[in-house]
Formats: structure tokens, C-alpha cells, sequence
């Protein structure tokens, strides 16, 4: 009798975990009555774009732009129409340089002159100055290289132009490119 007992007690609790796990609580389980197929309803339908008129979203709208007021033009010359004006420190390292390169220490000269570069990069007067301490330790390629670099510092200054594409004249001629050196000075005289 026992056993029984268990076995229908078992059976019961088997029976009402199923039905427990059936549905949530509170919430009955969905039978479709008589068994026929249940039409879902349609679902809903967007209407045609003709009949809303069209929203347009900030991103679809067209560019609509005022004319742009021309920018305040200022009286001081922008880094192309001159370089930077040298400090007085960059002044003085070239000033010690012209005393070492006449000393014959090229070397120095050069070391000072960089230092000078690092305070005004934009000037094209120490860029000439190491063309030139380059060409007196001769090494012409590098002084070439630092002379075209003033000459596209060296702004509308004319006076400043003249004096770099001398310095490229004689600097080509020194390397052998005669015709280098005739356009230069061309160049030169043409300011």
C-alpha cells in the first residue's frame, strides 16, 4: 500500500509541474476554438507616399547659403610675402658664426647656425648663412639644398632674392652645373 501510495503521490506532483511550466502566472494558454484555421488579421498597411505630403529632414534639405563675408584683411605680410624677422638670440648665433666660419671652423659655424634655425625655422637669412658655412666645409649638395630652401622663405623681399640666387649661381658653377648656375643668375638679375 505504500508503495502505491507513493506512485500516485508521484504522479500527481508530475502532473502539476507540467501544467505549472505550461503557462506563466496569470496568463492562460491561447486554444484556437472549434479547430479551424484561425485567420490572422492583416497587417497593417503603409500608405502611399502620395498621400502625406513630404517631410524633409534637415539633411535632406537643400543648401541654402548666404555669401561669405571676404575675411578682414590684415596690413602684416603673411610667412610667404616675408619670413620671420630674426630675434636677437638668432642674431647673435649668426653673429658668433661669421666669427668662427672666419676663424675657419666651419663646424662650429654650422652647429650655431642650427641652433639658430631651431629659434626662427621660417628665416631665410639663416638658411643663406648655413648655405654658406655648408659650402665652406664643402659640402655643396647640402649648401644647394639650404639655399633653395631660403629662396622659398625669402618671400617678395628682393633684396633678399637676389642675394640667395647669387649664392645658388655660384654654388652650381662650383658643382660643375654651368647652365644651373647661368638660369640663377638670370634669376638674380631679373629682380
Amino acid at each position: 500500500m505504500n508503495t502505491r501510495f507513493l506512485v500516485y503521490t508521484a504522479t500527481a506532483a508530475a502532473f502539476l509541474g507540467l501544467a505549472g511550466c505550461a503557462s506563466a502566472p496569470g496568463e492562460s494558454i491561447y486554444v484556437p476554438a472549434g479547430g479551424s484555421k484561425a485567420e490572422a488579421p492583416e497587417p497593417p498597411k503603409a500608405s502611399s507616399k502620395e498621400d502625406k505630403p513630404r517631410v524633409w529632414r534637415k539633411s535632406e534639405q537643400p543648401d541654402v547659403s548666404e555669401p561669405a563675408e571676404p575675411a578682414p584683411r590684415s596690413s602684416s605680410p603673411s610667412y610667404r610675402d616675408a619670413g620671420d624677422s630674426l630675434s636677437p638670440a638668432a642674431i647673435s648665433l649668426i653673429r658668433e658664426s661669421d666669427n668662427l666660419l672666419a676663424q675657419g671652423d666651419a663646424p662650429a659655424a654650422i652647429a650655431r647656425l642650427e641652433r639658430a634655425q631651431r629659434i626662427a625655422p621660417r628665416s631665410a637669412e639663416v638658411y643663406f648663412k648655413l648655405s654658406e658655412a655648408y659650402v665652406a666645409s664643402n659640402q655643396l649638395g647640402t649648401a644647394e639644398q639650404f639655399t633653395l630652401k631660403g629662396l622659398s622663405l625669402a618671400g617678395s623681399d628682393a633684396r633678399l632674392q637676389r642675394s640667395g640666387w647669387l649664392l645658388l649661381a655660384d654654388i652650381r658653377r662650383a658643382r660643375g652645373n654651368v647652365a644651373g648656375a647661368d638660369q640663377a643668375e638670370a634669376r638674380a638679375s631679373a629682380l
